[in-house]
Order: structure tokens, then sequence, then C-alpha cells
């Protein structure tokens, strides 16, 4: 919006020209979505604590978490308020680009606003159906996937490594959509320990931010020989927000978590992830830039398969973390170290702009 106000006045105010730097803006979204969440988290807290909405703790789980029972939850309603807000002040509102990012991240949080409402309200953590939940998660990729085949992007995949090898979907490019339904449920099963999720998030965020504004920057693509996407670098103002987003929600969702983001705030983050590595053409890669969040849905994957199969278990629990609670490590010893493979795997995604 500022972008529009601000920008047409360049001429009589010269110092307005920097709104037309997509890099400025995005730190602008960065900035104001931290001071957001920094400053409207004490009230969220205590709002969400009035009306009682209080984390349950599955019994199965391990049992150093029962004391985290009653913790507030649904802070998801903070991120995307976070994120969101600062999107639409500082992006430019008549890119497509950034409308489709906006949207799936805001339908994929009404999927999981209604798993947390349920939870609160029924007092127990089994919310939405497994088959409801990924019905509704389908409804939305099918309408992100929409969106994508009236976008001028082409219909193909890349992979990192290798970039001259360009694999052309035609009409099945669609099918991609489970890359969203995948992404959220895969940052869900992250979300089990004090900030966790969020972290990884902030890392995966900063990455994509990195693609989007490559890929919409036709000579720098060119040059890296990556997928150039017209317009779709005005989505790292989208990515920037979430970052900044994560960063001022980590304040206060740190060990000891004094807040949770719930499936509000998972499956938004998940979804928004998933349609931004559509747009910017890096689908592939996504399983690289969010390692941490494979590695965790892989090991429920292989854990309910092995156990199915054989009769017995892989991990002493999933999702991943949980199997390292149990083997003795200590909560914040398992975020910080996640954090740090999260780091090495964005690190190794990027590699892949020189790498062949």
């Amino acid at each position: 919006m500022l972008y529009h106000l601000l920008y047409p006045l360049q001429d009589s105010v010269p110092a307005f020209n920097v709104f037309r730097y997509i890099t400025f803006r995005s730190a602008g979204a960065a900035l104001t979505a931290l001071l957001l969440c920094l400053l409207l988290g004490p009230w969220a807290i205590r709002t969400l604590r009035r009306l009682s909405i209080g984390q349950s703790i599955r019994e199965e789980g391990p049992q150093s978490h029962q004391g985290k029972a009653g913790t507030p939850t649904m802070g998801g309603l903070l991120i995307l308020v976070a994120v969101l807000v600062p999107t639409f002040l500082w992006a430019r509102l008549d890119n497509a680009y950034v409308w489709v990012a906006s949207l799936s991240m805001l339908a994929f949080g009404a999927v999981g606003f209604a798993d947390d409402y349920l939870k609160v309200v029924k007092r127990h953590n089994k919310g939405l159906s497994a088959r409801a939940k990924i019905l509704l998660q389908c409804g939305v990729s099918l309408a992100v996937a929409w969106a994508l085949i009236r976008l001028p992007i082409e219909p193909s995949l890349t992979f990192p490594f290798f970039k001259n090898v360009v694999l052309d979907l035609g009409p099945f490019y669609a099918l991609l959509v489970v890359v969203l339904v995948g992404c959220s449920n895969a940052v869900n099963l992250t979300d089990g320990l004090d900030g966790l999720a969020i972290g990884a998030t902030l890392v995966v965020a900063a990455t994509y931010a990195i693609f989007t504004y490559i890929a919409g920057h036709r000579v720098v693509a060119e040059y890296l020989q990556v997928a150039s996407v017209p317009g779709v670098g005005e989505v790292a103002v989208f990515c920037t927000a979430l970052v900044g987003a994560s960063l001022g929600f980590l304040w206060w969702n740190s060990h000891p978590a004094e807040v949770f983001m719930g499936d509000v705030g998972s499956l938004a983050i998940g979804g928004a992830i998933g349609t931004v590595a559509l747009l910017a053409k890096q689908e592939a890669i996504l399983v690289l830039v969010g390692g941490l969040f494979v590695l965790e849905a892989l090991s429920v994957i292989v854990q309910v398969g092995s156990f199915k199969l054989r009769g017995k278990r892989v991990f002493r629990m999933a999702p991943l973390h949980h199997h390292f609670e149990l083997a003795g490590w200590k909560e914040p010893q398992i975020i910080v170290r996640f954090w740090i493979l999260a780091i090495l795997f964005a690190l190794l995604s990027l590699s892949t702009l020189k790498l062949r």
C-alpha cells in the first residue's frame, strides 16, 4: 500500500523513490512484522488466557510435556496478523503472486483454526479427524492450483544441481499441489517443542526470500541459470514479513514457551512455504530448503510403516524430536541442534545456485 501511496510522489519528494526497491520494502516488512509480534504478543497471550484457550497434551507423549498443559495456544493468529498486515503495507498490491501467497496462508490458517477450535471446545487433542483435515487441505491446494494455472508460470519442474534438466509436466503440473499438503503437515509435525518449528520457519522463509528475489530479477536469474518468473520478486516482501513474524513470535515461544502457535500457525506457515516454492519455480529444492521439516515427516512415515509391516518401531517415538527426548537429550539441546540442521540445509540449498 505504501508503494502506491508514496512512490508516485517521488517527483516532489525524491526520497520516496526508495519505495521502488523490493529490498527496501522487504526490510520494512520484516521490521514491521517483528514489531507487531513484540507489541501485540502480551495482549494476545492475555486474551488467550482469559478465554481459556489452553493447550491439551496427549497422554502418550513424553511425560515432561505434561507441565505445558494449559499454555495458551492458537498463537498462530498473531503470526497471521504479523505476516499479512506488513505484506499489504509494504508489497505492491497489483501483484498477483503476493495475493496467491497471502490467501493461501490465510486459507490453510483457517483449516488450522477449525482444528484448534474443536480441540479447545472439546478440551482434548483430537480436533478435526485426519480425513477431514486432509480433505480441507486438498481443497485449499486445488484452489491454489487453479490460481497457478492462470498465472504466467511455466508448467515445468527444475532440479537443484542439474540446471539443464527441465521436466515439462504440462497439465500434470497441477499435481504438484501435493507439495502444499505435505509441507503444511510437515511443519505441523515439527511443532512439538518450544520454538522448534518457528525457528526453522525463520530460516526457510529467509532462504525463499532470496530465491524469489532472484527468480523475479531477470538478469540475475539468467546469470545463475535458474527459472525466471517476472514479477515473483515481490513475494520476497511476503517472505521477509514471515521472517520478521517468526523472529517476533520466537520471543514469546522460546523455551519455556508462553504461547504455542497451534495448528492455525503451523498449517498456515507450511501452506505459505509450499506456495512460495511453487511460485518461485523452486519446488524440488523445497526438500532441501525445508530438510528439517522433511526429516520430521519422514520419521513419522517410517515409524508408522515399520510398525504396520513388521510390528516394530524404528524410533523410540515419532516425530524425530521426541525420539531424542526419550534418548535423554534436554529440550533446549534438541531445539538448538535442530535449528543448526535447518541452517545447514538452507546453506546447502543456496549453494545450488552456483553448483551444477
